[in-house]
């Protein structure tokens, strides 16, 4: 079997994030630094947006989590979370926004990223509501979640939204304190050629998944802070020699398929991930989307990267 280089899961990482994360969140107290890329103009100051269209499925994402999903009407096509996007109109994607499909949706607010600098000024040529959010770190996600709460008008409940992250934030790091950090390789992509491994895209320092690693009470193998996402060789991967594999594979589901990719990995035991069986394949589609449910990969990471915690007694 040929497994397909995952581009879903690199398109999410490079657009659905821009990935400028910080190394750590602040002390208790201020879980969510101030979030620069997240911005929208007004021209008195009345928010009252009815019709959103969304260029992001992490966008999506918080709007359904603030209650605000029924306003949506027009997402990118990569937005499938949750159930009800299926029949909300698609806008193109990310390279390829469909800006006569956005126009024809009627929106009084679009909402996209900070990397969408071009499409926001387009937009915002054509006189369209546009407001600009930074999800490329967790403090731009939560950031995001008030500011968007705010032009919608449902403050209290984003702000319940943000209680309850910021609860979950501080249950990972107060179980994981004083605890060791294993040496944790976060692999992103690849290039699945029959019988080899291929090239594995992984995580470099500068990026969401190096602030979940250390959140999850680990420390990233990749030390070298020049490339966002390497690309490494199976002997590159050896080199490196981490402790924990983690590896994001949302559009591989059937179980035999990923059996197939573990046993290849599996040959490689002189990796210490290898040889003390702590390779994790995560396939749900929230791994690689960086919205509200990032939450849920931070506690999926730490399991794996601190099994001797009692996670279910806490």
């Amino acid at each position: 079997m040929r497994f397909k280089f995952t581009l879903y899961a690199l398109v999410a990482l490079f657009l659905a994030a821009g990935f400028y994360a910080s190394a750590f969140l602040p002390e208790k107290g201020s879980t969510s630094p101030p979030a620069e890329k997240t911005s929208i103009k007004t021209e008195d100051g009345n928010f009252t947006y009815k019709r959103i269209v969304s260029l992001a499925p992490s966008i999506t994402e918080v709007l359904f989590s603030l209650g605000a999903g029924e306003r949506v009407v027009g997402i990118t096509r990569y937005g499938d979370f949750p159930q009800e996007t299926a029949d909300i109109e698609k806008v193109g994607g990310y390279f390829d926004i469909n800006y006569e499909a956005v126009l024809a949706a009627g929106p009084d607010l679009v909402i996209l990223l900070a990397e969408h600098g071009e499409p926001g000024a387009y937009l915002s040529g054509l006189g369209i509501q546009v407001m600009s959010v930074d999800h490329s770190s967790i403090g731009g996600i939560i950031d995001s979640i008030r500011a968007i709460g705010k032009v919608l008008e449902v403050q209290d409940t984003a702000a319940e939204l943000v209680a309850e992250l910021e609860k979950r934030i501080e249950r990972v790091l107060a179980a994981t304190k004083g605890k060791s950090r294993p040496r944790v390789m976060v692999a992103i992509g690849r290039g699945m050629e029959k019988g080899s491994i291929g090239n594995v895209y992984i995580s470099g320092r500068d990026g969401f998944y190096d602030e979940l690693i250390t959140l999850a009470g680990g420390e990233n193998a990749y030390q070298d802070k020049t490339l966002k996402f390497p690309a490494l060789s199976i002997e590159g991967v050896v080199r490196l020699n981490p402790e924990v594999i983690v590896e994001m594979l949302p559009d591989v589901k059937e179980a035999k398929s990923v059996e197939q990719i573990a046993e290849r990995w599996r040959s490689f035991s002189s990796v210490d991930a290898i040889e003390k069986e702590r390779l994790h394949i995560f396939v749900e589609d929230f791994v690689v989307v960086p919205g509200p449910r990032f939450i849920l990969l931070l506690e999926k990471m730490a399991k794996v990267l601190h099994p001797e915690i009692d996670w279910e007694a806490m």
